[in-house]
């Protein structure tokens, strides 16, 4: 489906909406006017108000639609100006979606930052509802969500700061992973280099950090699947944590432990003796029959024995991730899979929504996906049960390509929220990232984020890692 602009280059805010809205037609850029089925997106700025229009031809019937607001610099009000335009002129051709014309990946950041200027539950209601067509459920989502966002918000200080470390290597690759991971299968001799040059990182953040004055609130270790590593590799690293960082005033401790075939119970034990005090075990599915189409090797078995042995290691807080419309899933297939983890009682539960990433196996061969009503159903159901079971959802996000233009929501029992998760999904304080794939998120006093790369293969992360201590040197000099 192609988008040709017209009187502005605001091409990402309309784009992004497109691909929410048509997400079964291929997004094609235009750079000059066309004939057939495509969008146009046009800005044009009179004496006192700017007016947008959109057009937009889809097989045979053609929709038009026009916005007009006072004269602004103001940039995201143009650009919701141009996105209401193509909003209301795609739906003479289609039926609202759920988020309505919302088409970045963190909604909560509108309701949370509505909050904490002094709003409250009905004017953040009202504003999804009037401004963003968000659907009543989830609007209720998201309000939800940001109320956890505001009280995670109530425990930082003025020097805290968050730490990822990311160990981009897993067993295996899933079918619908698109993440930098490298299987340790194909590339185990990488492992020793990679974590001497993590260490390296650990101790030059660790004294920019004494330096600096800022202090770890939360510390999270995810991947790939940081418990891919042995257990004298991960008391290594581990090790050098400690020794390098000051965790005195850390509140959260997270190992995402992923695959259910990594841990063991002497490797969790070793794990909560070095101070991480929450853990995540992702079946994904409980189906075995699932599990083996996406390339997990582990049964559900596996799954019920290592949250076992976590609880036994000592972990009160314990996460497990379920996706929705994996393939050849069902809706009663995946609620079985939720009621085999509600019998558990983990105290977060994660339910994730299939995203069809470019760089997954499974964006190109889609056979057997569940439909987007199919997903309606799985996401419809579990919020039920889960609510019934006293969860309630703390953080929420979207992405692109997901099964029914959904979204990923974190549910937890009362007092576990994931902070870690909160903070960098609301981006409410800076965010220190170490490993493969790593992005440092520094928040500046002006309000704007300035990121900071590492290097997403193990070898390149090996290969530079002096330039990453460079980068990290560039990111402390911005933190304030």
């Amino acid at each position: 489906m192609k988008l040709y602009l017209r009187g502005h280059e605001d091409r990402y805010a309309v784009e992004q909406l497109q691909l929410a809205l048509f997400p079964e037609e291929t997004m094609e850029p235009a750079d000059a006017p066309f004939e057939g089925d495509g969008a146009v997106s046009a800005l044009s700025c009179g004496a006192a108000y700017l007016t947008a229009t959109a057009k937009i031809t889809l097989h045979g019937q053609t929709a038009f639609a026009m916005r007009r607001m006072k004269k602004t610099d103001d940039v995201p009000a143009r650009r919701r100006l141009l996105q209401n335009a193509y909003y209301a002129a795609a739906m003479q051709l289609r039926q609202a979606p759920e988020w309505g014309s919302l088409s970045g990946v963190r909604p909560t950041k509108l309701t949370t930052r509505h909050l904490l200027s002094g709003g409250d539950t009905k004017s953040a209601d009202r504003l999804m509802k009037e401004l963003y067509h968000v659907a009543p459920e989830r609007r209720k989502l998201c309000i939800e969500a940001s109320l956890a966002s505001v009280n995670a918000a109530k425990k930082l200080r003025e020097n805290d700061v968050s730490v990822y470390i990311g160990i981009p290597f897993c067993p295996t690759r899933c079918a619908y992973c698109s993440f930098v991971s490298a299987s340790v299968e194909r590339l185990k001799d990488q492992l020793p280099l990679f974590l001497d040059a993590l260490e390296k990182e650990i101790a030059h953040v660790g004294e920019l950090l004494r330096q600096s004055g800022k202090r770890i609130r939360t510390l999270y270790m995810g991947g790939g699947t940081p418990t891919t590593l042995s257990t004298a590799q991960m008391q290594r690293l581990m090790d050098a944590i400690a020794t390098h960082f000051d965790l005195t005033d850390l509140i959260e401790y997270t190992v995402e432990g992923g695959r259910p075939d990594t841990l063991s119970l002497t490797k969790l034990k070793a794990i909560r003796a070095m101070g991480c005090d929450r853990m995540s075990i992702n079946p994904q599915t409980m189906n075995d029959a699932v599990l083996e189409c996406i390339g997990r090797r582990h049964t559900g078995t596996q799954t019920l024995a290592a949250f076992r042995d976590a609880k036994k290691a000592g972990f009160e807080g314990i996460n497990m991730d379920l996706i929705a419309g994996l393939p050849t899933d069902t809706p009663a297939s995946f609620a079985a899979s939720l009621e085999q983890v509600l019998s558990l009682q983990p105290t977060n539960v994660t339910v994730h929504t299939l995203a069809l990433k470019k760089g997954a196996d499974l964006y190109f061969d889609r056979l057997q996906l569940p439909t987007a009503d199919e997903v309606r159903q799985m996401l419809k159901a579990s919020e039920r049960r889960l609510r019934e079971e006293g969860y309630l959802p703390y953080y929420l996000y979207r992405q692109k390509y997901m099964s029914g233009s959904f979204e990923n929501v974190g549910w937890c029992k009362p007092g576990f929220e994931g902070l870690y998760n909160i903070y960098m999904m609301e981006e409410l304080h800076s965010i220190i990232s170490l490993g493969g794939g790593g992005m440092t998120k520094i928040n500046l006093p002006d309000g704007k984020l300035e990121r900071f790369h590492n290097p997403k293969f193990p070898q390149q992360y090996i290969e530079r890692i002096d330039d990453v201590l460079r980068q990290k040197d560039e990111a402390f000099r911005l933190l304030k």
